[in-house]
């Protein structure tokens, strides 16, 4: 089957067709982690010599493969191998940045030379300058997140071949497809700093996804479902993935408006995890220092209702956002932000923590693997039935969420719930609040926790929402 598209034919690797979970990464990418750490090493040599008084440096590589099959057929085969370093340069309290992808001698000094042309023209900002020496990661466990998949063109047509197939079979509503795609993606990195840090690992991430459209009449609905991991035998089946995809598509056929009142809102653990996100932004040192969070000032007070509890956890084995230390070398720690419901923690930076005089929690670049503790043991047919009457939102659509404020309206898609059952699928409807409101109206967290980001938790019920519809 030859592909009729193929783009991004930057580099074709001849893969065998076995499993090899433990093969080393030396073996699998163009420079060997040495050769990362030498580069990075080269750059704040050159920086320092140059009159840096401190300095921070980062080196990667990754390759990668994406196959989309449509209707049977390969619509896409993409290659991808990318590399990048970055320098950050200190002049006292000035700060300069410069990145390239050319890791020549000559480019790297470039890159260096650029950085610090940049820095002597900045302000200086008594919160610049690198994390605190005592507060860089030491140790180095294995989290276990590199899990090569050896996996061929063919075989990977193949697998989109039969998730898309299985979609296609699951009903005899399924009328089209967009297609289902299998990726493949490994990385390595290295971040060093002058005050002697060195660390880095390879790390991979794999996914499978379909989409399908569902036709009754003159009415149209699509759908999809997804599964993502760092190590290919943790996804979901391929038949799994289509099936799935198949009967979200097909149940929201016969959609209907609904009017307008206040009712519960059942969050399907799908779109449940924006809500986290709306959390996180709110207490990021960003938001909080520039007083655009609707959580200002809201440390040790009571922000969720009593039975919630959030958790930063970065040491999951082969966790999706897990890691040894954050992107400034910091030690990651886990950390109890939400406390029955009561904050206690922000997610810091060097700079952000400088800002609000506290110290970085180690979460430069976001949060680890977020999760929201289940309140009990009810999945999303035990929340259904404590909801009684009133929405399940399973589609999300829009940004009409102030960060400021915290006035939320989005537009929704789901099913129209009574007496504890589904009834039938409503849509062009809009959800409105506030998020100070519904965190402390939260009613219940399902234990049907969805893993496909950094943020996890099962379904939110959510009491006393506005519905619009007709």
């Amino acid at each position: 089957m030859i592909a009729p598209f193929v783009i991004l034919q930057l580099e074709v690797m001849n893969k065998p067709t076995s499993s090899a979970p433990n093969s080393p990464a030396s073996d699998r990418f163009s420079n060997s982690a040495d050769t990362l750490r030498n580069i990075a090493q080269d750059m704040l040599d050159y920086a320092r010599r140059q009159g840096a008084t401190a300095a921070s440096a980062e080196v990667s590589e990754g390759f990668g493969q994406a196959v989309t099959v449509r209707q049977g057929e390969v619509e896409t085969i993409e290659y991808n191998r990318d590399k990048g370093l970055g320098i950050t340069v200190y002049l006292g309290q000035q700060r300069g940045n410069a990145s390239t992808s050319d890791f020549s001698s000559q480019a790297v000094r470039d890159t260096v030379d650029a950085a610090l042309s940049i820095a002597r023209y900045t302000a200086k900002d008594d919160c610049s300058g690198l994390p605190e020496a005592d507060s860089l990661a030491g140790d180095f466990p294995d989290l276990d997140l590199y899990h090569p998949w050896d996996l061929s063109v063919d075989e990977a047509i193949a697998l989109a071949q039969e998730c898309e197939q299985a979609a296609l079979d699951a009903d005899a509503h399924i009328q089209n497809s967009e297609g289902a795609t299998v990726n493949v993606h490994e990385a390595q990195f290295v971040f060093a700093n002058s005050l002697g840090f060195v660390g880095g690992y390879p790390t991979s991430r794999h996914s499978l996804s379909c989409s399908v459209i569902a036709g009754q009449d003159d009415a149209m609905e699509r759908d999809y479902w997804y599964s993502v991991a760092r190590r290919a035998g943790d996804l979901l089946g391929a038949q799994q993935v289509g099936r799935i995809a198949a009967e979200r598509t097909v149940r929201r056929l016969g959609a209907r408006q609904i009017a307008t009142m206040q009712v519960p809102v059942l969050f399907d653990a799908s779109v449940a995890a924006s809500l986290l996100g709306h959390f996180v932004g709110a207490v990021s040192g960003g938001s909080l220092y520039r007083k655009s969070s609707f959580l200002l000032d809201q440390l040790d007070q009571q922000v969720f209702s009593p039975h919630i509890n959030i958790a930063d956890i970065p040491d999951i084995p082969r966790g999706l956002a897990s890691g040894v230390f954050d992107d400034e070398g910091v030690k990651t720690q886990r950390r109890n932000l939400v406390e029955d419901g009561v904050l206690r923690g922000y997610f810091l930076g060097t700079y952000s923590a400088r800002k609000l005089g506290l110290r970085s929690t180690g979460n430069a670049g976001g949060n680890h693997n977020l999760i929201l503790q289940p309140t009990g043991t009810l999945g999303l047919d035990g929340l259904l039935k404590t909801m009684t009457r009133g929405l399940l939102v399973t589609e999300l659509l829009g940004q009409g969420v102030n960060s400021i404020t915290g006035d939320y309206s989005r537009g929704a898609a789901g099913f129209w719930v009574e007496n504890g059952q589904i009834q039938y699928p409503v849509h062009e409807i809009t959800i409105a609040g506030n998020l100070k409101d519904m965190y402390r109206n939260i009613v219940a967290v399902g234990n049907d926790v969805l893993v496909q980001g950094s943020r996890q938790c099962g379904s939110i019920l959510v009491e006393g929402m506005t519905v619009a519809g007709c």
